[in-house]
């Protein structure tokens, strides 16, 4: 469905492209069909090299969504300090059904058609001399755009401020499954839908000397003006976005005017097919080619000027960003020491794993994440698949049918705490008030706690013996239980007193969005809906809750009794883990049963942060990942095929790079030093030098 948004949007703008040829051709020109078979022929590396970009975009959305994740590097705060609430007053001043409508359809479909006709015009019209300008400056304009929206993120303004809404966004559901499926809502500065249009405009008053193009310039400056309004009104960018947008125009001007010649002396169309003709049919000037290019390229390198020692930074400055960005987007470590992992919890530093060994069977392996090379077997008589084991601080239980474990992780050699149990379905570890750690079960739908001497701990309960526990969370002594008389209510308390807190989970989501759940065949039952997971802390509650089609994703306030639907209630979201901030969570992103992508088929790590009130996607592959954890250093989950979990990912929350990472920034340092100062020094050099020549032939 979204994938028929995208190709309205495209054929509106490939039409309107058609349709206006005759009005923006140049004076003396005809428009007929054999003109494109012409275009494509003659220009085919031209409109390649436009193109080229939007084969670039999905790479580096990609790469800009997980640096973002993994960095949080952004200066929205920056630029809204500048701003202020600019933006909005703009939005509520104009704000009409009418208006969004419009503009939205033109902030898509109008800018694809400036982007690709702005090529196609000059080369449908044989105009090589401003197709070679205009082509080029629309490629620069995307290259020097990317550095920003790597390292200088800047979230669009519906994103940042309260009162401000994403207008285009959020026009109907399948444009908003669109966007999100291929904006990271964080490529704001600079402006495209500016920068493109304008740095096209600035080509033809540049180099349009004869005013052929004046009608399409004129319609350019139209444009801009329209669109500069709409990127705004709309929610998506801010006032400095414009001026980005502008200021790299300008710049990629600079660069086309400097490059096209030795750019297109080398890609020329015309010449090409000849060149490479030449290689197979005269070797020997193939070699003589290379034998001068390798003589002259030594030369340069011996006797560098401004010229070859610009390009030798530029190359060093690529090759450390590179792999501070490899650093940056690959920084999940497997676990080792665990062989066929069927489960796993953490805490404090320590991941706890239930691992099916082909030589010991069932074992229970834990790792110190500070040394995950590292892994210690905890002995336990018949374990199997349904083992249940938590592990909270320092301390980890595991149980069985008939007996529980309790150890200490730090004294593994110290003989353990054994307690006898009865076929528990939950084992959670609590902390009281106190300081002291308890054992939370539920046996036979019945809630337990126990000290380790095995004592009784109190615990809340229901006055009615026929209503029993389905699902539990913990944090410290918080008890969060939901009981068979409501599967969508939860009831929270505290271990070691009575009484509960009831919070009835508001899971609805709006009804366009049932409505698309409905119109793929899936069977919506809000009324049988059940809580089928949950966690817990000091003022959080996540939930998922199965509607039958979907699991949906809630977090509510404990304070307030709020619910909101943290995920996109479309889509199955799991796992859900509270803890340090974050709520993470595995979610089947954007799929979509009618029109199933296998970029979607698997589940991605999602987390949001509480403080920030925003949410992040961590990855972004084809491996399934599941069961995620989060401790106060580390983001966990497990890669699956099938039911069978293949490896154990531990991502650092704190930014640092890898030892590669900081010498290639250390060698970056002690390289760039001599080479630019030799720069400086030869680039002044020269400017003395054509100074004197300069006074010379004037003296002359």
């Amino acid at each position: 469905m979204t994938d028929g948004i995208y190709l309205t949007w495209i054929t509106m703008a490939l039409a309107g492209g058609v349709i206006l040829i005759p009005l923006f051709k140049p004076p003396w020109a005809k428009a007929n069909l054999r003109a494109f078979n012409d275009m494509f022929r003659r220009y085919w590396l031209h409109i390649l090299l436009v193109f080229l970009i939007f084969f670039w975009k999905d790479t580096f959305d990609t790469l800009d969504r997980i640096f973002m994740a993994n960095t949080q590097l952004e200066m929205t705060s920056w630029v809204y300090a500048i701003e202020g609430d600019l933006v909005l007053w703009v939005q509520q001043a104009f704000e009409a059904q009418w208006l969004t409508v419009s503009l939205t359809h033109l902030y898509v479909s109008g800018y694809l058609m400036v982007v690709y006709v702005s090529i196609v015009y000059f080369c449908y019209f044989n105009d090589r001399f401003m197709a070679d300008r205009v082509s080029l400056c629309v490629f620069f304009i995307y290259a020097l755009a990317l550095p920003f929206y790597l390292f200088f993120n800047v979230r669009v303004t519906g994103d940042h401020i309260p009162e401000m809404q994403t207008l285009a966004y959020d026009l109907t559901p399948e444009i908003n499954d669109w966007f999100e499926r291929i904006d990271p809502f964080t490529n704001g500065m600079p402006s495209l839908h500016i920068g493109i249009p304008f740095g096209v405009w600035l080509c033809i008053v540049r180099w349009d000397e004869d005013n052929r193009w004046a009608k399409y310039r004129n319609f350019l400056l139209g444009y801009i003006i329209l669109t500069a309004f709409s990127i705004v009104y709309l929610g998506i960018h801010w006032f400095v976005d414009i001026i980005g947008g502008m200021v790299i125009a300008a710049l990629a001007l600079k660069l086309a005017e400097r490059y096209h010649k030795p750019v297109w002396s080398v890609l020329d169309e015309r010449t090409l097919n000849a060149r490479l003709a030449t290689i197979f049919t005269r070797p020997n000037r193939v070699k003589w080619w290379i034998s001068s290019r390798s003589r002259k390229l030594a030369r340069a390198i011996r006797h560098p000027s401004s010229h070859e020692t610009g390009w030798a930074i530029f190359i060093v400055v690529m090759m450390t960003t590179s792999i501070i960005v490899w650093d940056m987007t690959h920084r999940d470590l497997p676990v080792t020491g665990v062989e066929a992992s069927v489960g796993v919890s953490a805490a404090d530093g320590w991941l706890v794993s239930l691992d099916n060994r082909s030589e010991e069977g069932f074992v229970v392996v834990a790792v110190d994440l500070a040394v995950p090379d590292e892994s210690h077997i905890i002995p336990h008589p018949l374990l199997d698949v349904d083992t249940l084991y938590d592990t909270a601080g320092n301390m980890v239980a595991v149980a069985n049918a008939s007996e529980l474990w309790v150890m200490n992780l730090e004294e593994l050699a110290n003989e353990p705490v054994v307690l006898a149990v009865s076929e528990p379905s939950f084992l959670k570890i609590a902390e009281l008030g106190t300081g002291e750690t308890v054992i939370v079960l539920v046996e036979a739908g019945v809630l337990r706690a126990v000290a380790f001497d095995g004592t009784e701990v109190e615990t809340p309960q229901l006055a009615d013996e026929q209503i029993f526990v389905l699902n539990i969370a913990v944090d410290d002594n918080r008890l969060a239980v939901v009981f068979s008389d409501n599967a969508t209510k939860v009831r929270v308390g505290q271990i070691g007193t009575q009484g509960f807190v009831e919070h009835a989970v508001n899971f609805t989501a709006p009804i366009s969005e049932d409505e698309t759940l409905l119109s793929w065949g899936y069977v919506l039952d809000e009324e049988n809906a059940t809580v089928v997971d949950m966690d817990i802390d000091d003022k959080w509650l996540a939930v998922t809750v199965n509607v039958t089609a979907t699991d949906r994703l809630v977090l509510v306030d404990l304070e307030s009794g709020q619910s909101r639907l943290l995920s996109d209630p479309k889509y199955p979201a799991h796992d859900p883990v509270l803890g340090h901030g974050l709520v993470v969570w595995a979610s089947l992103w954007h799929l979509n049963p009618v029109q199933p992508s296998e970029q979607f088929e698997d589940h991605e790590i999602w987390y949001h942060d509480l403080s920030k009130n925003l949410t992040e996607r961590l990855t972004e592959d084809l491996r399934d990942q599941r069961n995620p954890l989060v401790t106060e250093d580390h983001i966990i989950w497990q890669e699956m095929e099938g039911d069978k979990v293949t490896a154990t990912k531990v991502h650092p929350r704190e930014v640092e790079l890898q030892p590669y990472s900081s010498t290639a920034l250390q060698l970056a340092v002690l390289v760039l030093i001599p080479l630019v100062c030799f720069h400086i020094w030869k680039r002044s050099t020269e400017l003395k030098i054509q100074e004197s020549e300069s006074l010379k032939s004037n003296g002359d």
